[in-house]
């Protein structure tokens, strides 16, 4: 099982990365999927919506939260929960800082967990437009058409990284992200719906649904 702090970063970079991600010159990159993600180019700082379901072995139903996500610039961004309970969380410099409601703030340092620095590393990479990096900490696979609906799914290089993501699928349309399927080594779930189609998730989410919204019409 994925401790509790490893959850939360995996929570704060991954549906970050997906929604905001950015390149100037990705080279390195398949000249299919450097067309995906030249399309998602954005300056900083960028937010986006989003409401996440996350399907773990050990609960009957799947938890489900919505807020907004943030690339601040650099290695600054932020995951700020509005339902079912405010919480917000930062990563900054190194050092994750966890605020809920009512609560003393929780900070703790990457340093602890270098597979997500790593993680962190590449994102921010990739934010910052060196495509060739993300292509070093991962095996890149494009399908679809940058003009249309496509598909990038993401296979850690890193032994440590998958040891906690095994994959990262992200489906989207033209410049637009749509959805990001995370599955973790232990084979729990989370999917992220981004943007104007976090509106539309399901009060009792499945998995098969949402695999029908993220890759139905836009």
């Amino acid at each position: 099982m994925i401790s509790g702090k490893t959850r939360l970063l995996l929570s704060l970079l991954l549906p970050c990365w997906a929604a905001i991600a950015s390149a100037s010159e990705p080279a390195a990159a398949p000249t299919s999927a450097q067309a995906v993600i030249e399309a998602l180019r954005q300056p900083a700082p960028a937010h986006t919506a989003f409401a996440e379901a996350r399907f773990l072995s050990v609960l009957d139903r799947p938890l489900v939260v919505s807020g907004e996500l943030s690339w601040l610039g650099g290695d600054r961004l932020q995951r700020r929960v509005e339902h079912p309970q405010p919480e917000t969380a930062t990563i900054a410099d190194g050092e994750v800082t966890q605020q809920r409601e009512g609560r003393p703030a929780r900070q703790f340092s990457l340093k602890r967990a270098p597979q997500l620095q790593v993680l962190l590393d590449s994102f921010v990479a990739l934010l910052s437009g060196d495509a060739a990096r993300l292509q070093q900490a991962f095996e890149i696979q494009q399908d679809g058409d940058a003009a249309g609906a496509w598909t990038l799914t993401l296979v850690p290089r890193d032994a440590r990284v998958a040891k906690t993501v095994a994959r990262i699928r992200i489906d989207g349309v033209g410049n637009q992200s749509r959805c990001m399927h995370m599955v973790e080594a232990d084979g729990d779930l989370a999917v992220d719906l981004l943007g104007p189609l976090a509106a539309q998730m399901p009060a009792e989410p499945t998995r098969d649904g949402l695999q029908a919204l993220c890759q139905g019409a836009p």
